[in-house]
């Protein structure tokens, strides 16, 4: 990848608010704003590149849901270990076995040489889809007008609502979306109202508000909106782990439900939302070039290393150990497991490390999105900066939709 200054746009800022970014600014520290949304900066790759990544994400989520089910079934783990509420393992078992409606994922991938190499995988609530699918195409078009971008995310998200609304997969042909209340920025909400947007584009019936606004029906033992319309299926971005530790959430453990909701993400992406699958694919898969060694709980044999939360993001309480420094990082999430995997530092464009967000929509690689920080944790106040193909014209519609269908 090569990194290129660029001027950005005159009304850039009005342009993405109105296209749905509802944050383009990040509030810093001693008061002062800078831009979360980066167009001063662009990164090109060449088809080749994108080629090989999208095999390499294609694989690793393969590779991935493998892992889950050895997880899940193969008493490695049980709930505690994995700071879970009881009896979620064995919820993640039934849906697995029913293979329940997933739609989309998200690695985080560092690119220093020959071999990207996966940092983790956020299979439960990934955001960051808003400026991957539309702003960063927007920006393309009007900068590059004819150039290319690895982006399928948002053809690809409207063609699996579609697929499964023709498979008959949605009870009475209609979705609810969730979103936290307790969540201020809005990027979840913004998120939730784009998925939302996917899916009516598909022919679904919508409705969404505030998860903590859901409500249970005793006498129909269902959970109901705030309209009291019983709720069958439901996209939420709201932790699996937090969601069963809550009243709420225990009335799914418990099997309360006369027809329970189906929820997306499933329940089975728990396994894909924790940390813990770092060192369990590293067991199934040792020495693959697409993975860093880790251990749970432990360093193992590792003389640097990062050490992880279970259920960390945004880079919260990780802690990096080298031979020339340490550096732990604040945050709010429960460190008396830690996962430790080989540090592998970021790839620096004049100070700038960059990572990779690769992402998964129905199992197929989608496109991906670039975050920079200034250190070497991609935290809160890392910058979103878009992308292109420096190598390949811009495809024509029906090539585009061959692609799709292939």
């Amino acid at each position: 990848m090569w990194r290129h200054a660029i001027k950005p746009r005159d009304d850039w800022r009005q342009k993405v608010v109105e296209q749905g970014l509802v944050f383009p600014m990040t509030d810093m520290p001693d008061g002062s704003e800078r831009p979360y949304w980066n167009e001063s900066a662009w990164y090109e790759v060449t088809m080749d590149e994108v080629l090989h990544l999208e095999q390499v994400t294609e694989e690793l989520y393969e590779m991935c849901r493998h892992a889950a089910r050895v997880m899940a079934t193969g008493g490695n783990f049980s709930d505690a270990e994995l700071g879970l509420a009881p009896g979620t393992l064995a919820l993640v078992q039934q849906s697995l076995r029913r293979d329940d409606l997933s739609v989309y994922a998200r690695f985080d991938l560092v690119w220093s040489g020959a071999e990207p190499k996966m940092l983790e995988i956020n299979g439960d609530t990934p955001t960051g889809l808003v400026e991957s699918a539309v702003i960063q195409w927007n920006w393309l078009e009007d900068v590059f007008p004819d150039a290319d971008q690895w982006n399928s995310v948002h053809d690809r998200l409207v063609q699996w609502w579609s697929q499964q609304l023709a498979a008959g997969r949605f009870p009475g042909n209609e979705a609810h979306f969730f979103n936290s209340g307790q969540e201020r920025s809005g990027e979840e909400e913004m998120t939730v109202a784009y998925l939302r947007d996917t899916a009516a584009m598909a022919g679904l019936a919508t409705y969404g508000h505030e998860i903590e606004d859901v409500g249970w029906e005793s006498t129909q033992r269902a959970f109901v909106d705030w309209g009291r319309r019983p709720i069958r299926t439901a996209f939420k971005l709201y932790p699996w782990e937090d969601m069963l530790d809550e009243a709420f959430g225990k009335l799914i453990l418990a099997g309360t439900e006369r027809q329970p909701v189906q929820w997306i993400e499933p329940v089975w992406k728990t396994m894909l939302s924790t940390k813990a699958i770092l060192p369990v694919l590293w067991e199934l898969y040792p020495e693959h070039p697409n993975l860093l060694p880790a251990y749970f709980g432990h360093p193992g044999d590792l003389t640097e290393w990062v050490a992880k939360p279970l259920h960390g993001r945004e880079g919260s309480n990780i802690v990096i150990h080298t031979d020339d420094h340490d550096h732990t990082q604040d945050g709010p999430y429960d460190t008396d497991t830690m996962v430790y995997q080989q540090w592998c530092p970021l790839p620096s464009y004049d100070g700038n490390q960059a990572v990779i967000g690769s992402w998964i929509v129905d199992g197929s690689a989608a496109g991906m999105m670039v975050r920079e920080s200034d250190g070497p944790i991609t935290d809160y106040y890392a910058r979103f900066v878009p992308h292109a193909i420096g190598t390949s014209p811009r495809p024509d519609a029906e090539t585009v939709q061959r692609w799709l269908a292939e």
